[in-house]
């Protein structure tokens, strides 16, 4: 099972952390009217980087202990506001739905990729 894991390995991981992102875009944009209330985000690369066996050595089995573990969390960093609004909101409507709509476009792309490559095995255990 590790192998098919190792398969997919960059597109699964993307697919959660935007997944996850998403979520804190759109908790952005619903609390736009909400007095000091702080945009937040992820560093998606930095978060994807640090998701990523980091090394040579793998494991083979779950059973296995993994050398750093693998961390999907993305630590939640404060958005810095272009104009900030007078209640202490920091959400600019136009940049969250911009990141927002950036971030689905990706998930999508991933999700293309992760199917096709799912499609190219079927393919295969298929022998076609």
């Amino acid at each position: 099972m590790n192998g098919i894991r190792d398969h997919f390995g960059l597109h699964d991981d993307a697919l959660a952390l935007r997944s996850k992102r998403n979520n804190i875009l759109a908790s952005n944009i619903a609390n736009a009217a909400t007095p000091h209330f702080k945009a937040r985000d992820i560093d998606f690369e930095a978060a994807l980087a640090k998701a990523m066996p980091s090394g040579p050595i793998t494991t083979t089995s779950s059973n296995h202990i993994t050398s750093g573990g693998k961390s999907m969390g993305g630590s939640l960093e404060y958005r810095t506001p272009i104009n900030p609004s007078l209640d202490g909101n920091t959400v600019e409507l136009s940049v969250e739905q911009m990141e927002f709509s950036e971030n689905v476009i990706r998930y999508q792309t991933s999700l293309t990729f992760l199917n096709r490559k799912i499609s190219g095995l079927m393919s295969a255990i298929k022998g076609e």
